[in-house]
């Protein structure tokens, strides 16, 4: 029977505290990740917040854009000058959001000519919907 010495040294790592710190990290990622269902169509709802002043949230301006350049604004058909004019109706605040719903075939300088329209009708907060 051989027995060990005082002299001889354990180099070996203890695995378990590791093991322990990944499983931990694994369980935090999976935790803060963001689950994201994306949709036909998004659905794109502004946030409520219990502020002091709540008129000045305001529901997004919805676009959207056929293949065959069709402009339809909140729902209605316009052409490229009504839809500048109809614009410039709209009460520029800082919380003017809009919501670009484009075709997929749409060539992309028409959406960019909708998006330089919507910039200088001063409503910055711009988004574009995809699938």
């Amino acid at each position: 029977m051989r027995f060990r010495s005082e002299d001889e040294e354990n180099f070996s790592f203890d695995l378990t505290p590791l093991v322990d710190v990944v499983f931990l990290l694994l369980i935090f990622f999976m935790v803060s990740t963001v689950f994201v269902d994306f949709k036909r169509q998004m659905d794109i709802s502004l946030p409520s917040s219990k502020s002091s002043v709540p008129s000045e949230v305001k529901e997004p301006v919805k676009v959207e854009l056929t293949v065959d350049k069709q402009i339809f604004l909140n729902g209605e058909k316009v052409t490229l000058e009504e839809f500048e004019l109809a614009l410039s109706k709209i009460s520029v605040s800082k919380n003017n959001a809009a919501v670009i719903r484009a075709d997929k075939d749409l060539p992309y300088g028409n959406v960019i000519k909708i998006m330089g329209i919507l910039q200088s009708a001063k409503i910055l907060d711009i988004g574009v919907a995809v699938k």
